[in-house]
């Protein structure tokens, strides 16, 4: 009974065990490229086929940079994905076939290759004839009559019969060996000549691609799928690869007639992936796969006397950073310049294909252009926003340190603009100024650009010596500082201004400050900044006065 259980148990899973699978080679397309600022998430489309049964879809030239643990892969139709792995395949090497090329050169091929087994089997036949007359020479050279041993050293005849033996064979020997050695050098040349051609032969050969094929090893994804008939879909496969990614850069373009800034937000993407990006759609992401998701964890901080610890251990090594941000909304919207009226149309620019999506953490531009990205580490300029940003202007001014008058924009509300730390280059009514900082993690609510210098308004700074006295008080010294700020308008229009000068502060209770006069100016007492900030109309001036008195002891050195 229990063998008639087996027989049948066996009978049942032969079937199983016996499945033949079956490999299918299918191609496929990159649809789509996300790059990150680190990394890049390659999107594939490719359509299937495959018969009842278990079969392997291959899907060959993929990056040789793809991240296994980042593969997924989505299909449509009747079947079931059983596995997707990313794997190396070695391909059997094949052997050369001559059939393609010109007959001259086959025959060429083939006449060398028997010229030079012939030849080595000469060059081979000589050198045996040479080690036997070497053999000989030293057999000769060692025998006892040649020595002198034995009888012939009792007899004059039998010396000078075996000199004159021994002269003649090694005259015969000697001359033989040389006769092969100029036969077997003439050889080495011919086969030396020979070797050379045939190679070169070989050379054109490889040249002409006779083995089409590549020997080295094919990067491919494997999808193991079960169907219980014929079946055919599409199959959407993503990967994260390495080896690529963008670089922020921005424009900024002022123009007082409008009150307005324009915001160039641009992108230097570059790749260097194995596999070109040809004609695809990109998406600029600010997010960084490969940087730490984990927030860090407190422990216990230890303290007691004469011992001090304090313990920060965090879940993984390295410098870990915190992606706080609040939640978002995820929304789109299609950023469209309005076309201005004119003669002539407009040229459309590539912004006005941008589709931004706000995720929870990061920000993602979508660009509806295909762009052609090859793999070569160049980097490819990909203009990602373009906003007109409203912006105040003011003249600012600090004579204590410079008596220019310095032109600044001044933008709010950037938060919405999703920007990154980058460079940023200013241009002013046309002409470039130079090149800023935006770090948007760090800056305050406004962001202020130097648009430069103004020579259309003077400043002059001057100290009152009338009014900056020095005197004796008891045990302590008092010394007044005045000073005189003028500035005039020499332009046309009237102009905002800040003034910024200061006066000193302390820490030390010895030492006593005290701001005597300062007409309407602002006064920080932490930093001692006084600011004045009035409209100045064309051709006006305007005369700003402020002192202020030191006290301390007069046996302190103290520097003013």
């Amino acid at each position: 009974m229990n063998k008639l259980v087996t027989t049948i148990l066996l009978c049942c899973m032969l079937p199983i065990f016996g499945l033949a699978v079956e490999e299918e080679i299918i191609k496929s397309n990159i649809s789509e490229v996300t790059v990150y600022a680190q990394g890049a998430q390659i999107f594939r489309k490719a359509s299937y086929t495959v018969k009842p049964g278990i079969t392997e879809v291959v899907i060959e030239g993929v990056s040789p940079n793809l991240d296994p643990k980042s593969l997924q892969v989505k299909a449509t139709g009747n079947v079931i994905i059983l596995d997707s792995k990313y794997s190396l395949y070695y391909p059997k090497p094949e052997e050369v076939n001559l059939e393609g090329l010109p007959l001259k050169v086959r025959q060429d091929i083939r006449l060398l290759e028997d010229s030079i087994e012939n030849m080595n089997f000469d060059i081979r036949e000589i050198q045996d004839e040479i080690d036997v007359l070497n053999a000989t020479k030293s057999i000769l050279a060692n025998n006892g009559a040649i020595r002198g041993q034995g009888k012939v050293n009792d007899s004059i005849a039998l010396l000078k019969q075996a000199m004159e033996y021994y002269t003649q064979k090694m005259m015969e020997i000697n001359k033989k060996l040389l006769s092969l050695n100029r036969k077997k050098t003439d050889k080495n040349e011919r086969l030396s000549a020979m070797s050379t051609r045939l190679q070169e032969l070989r050379n054109y050969q490889s040249n002409n691609k006779l083995n089409e094929k590549n020997q080295g090893p094919t990067h491919r994804i494997t999808i193991t799928v079960s169907a219980k008939e014929t079946s055919s879909g599409k199959l959407s496969i993503s990967y994260l690869v390495s080896n690529a990614g963008w670089i922020p850069m921005y424009d900024l373009r002022s123009d007082m007639t409008t009150g307005k800034i324009n915001l160039n937000y641009k992108a230097q993407v570059f790749q260097n992936t194995g596999v070109d990006w040809d004609d695809v759609r990109l998406n600029i992401s600010t997010n960084n796969p490969y940087q730490n998701k984990t927030k860090p964890e407190l422990h216990p901080w230890y303290v007691d006397f004469n011992n001090y610890q304090q313990v920060n251990t965090y879940s993984q090594s390295g410098t870990i950073q915190l992606n706080a941000a609040p939640p978002a909304q995820t929304l789109a919207y299609s950023e469209k310049r309005e076309a201005k009226e004119s003669v002539d149309e407009v040229a459309s620019v590539s912004s006005q294909f941008v589709q931004v999506v706000n995720h929870t953490i990061s920000a993602e531009f979508r660009i509806d252009l295909p762009y052609t990205i090859k793999s070569n580490n160049q980097q490819h300029m990909v203009l990602v926003k373009n906003e007109d940003i409203d912006a105040g202007y003011k003249y600012y001014t600090v004579p204590k340190l410079d008596n220019g008058v310095y032109l600044i924009a001044e933008l709010t509300r950037l938060d919405d603009l999703q920007l990154v730390p980058a460079k940023a280059n200013i241009f002013f009514d046309g002409s470039y100024v130079g090149e800023t900082y935006l770090d948007p993690g760090i800056m305050d609510d406004t962001l202020r650009l130097s648009l430069g210098r103004d020579p259309n308004i003077v400043v002059k700074r001057t100290l009152l010596k009338k009014e900056s006295k020095e005197k004796t008080v008891g045990s302590s010294i008092e010394r007044t500082f005045a000073y005189s700020v003028q500035v005039k308008n020499l332009k046309a229009t009237n102009v905002e201004l800040v003034v910024l000068d200061q006066v000193p502060v302390t820490q030390n209770a010895e030492i006593e400050i005290e701001l005597l006069k300062a007409g309407k100016a602002h006064h920080d007492e932490r930093t001692g900044t006084l600011k004045w900030t009035f409209d100045l109309k064309p051709k006006e001036s305007q005369d700003l006065e402020f002192s202020y008195q030191v006290k301390y002891n007069k046996d302190m050195n103290l520097y003013l």
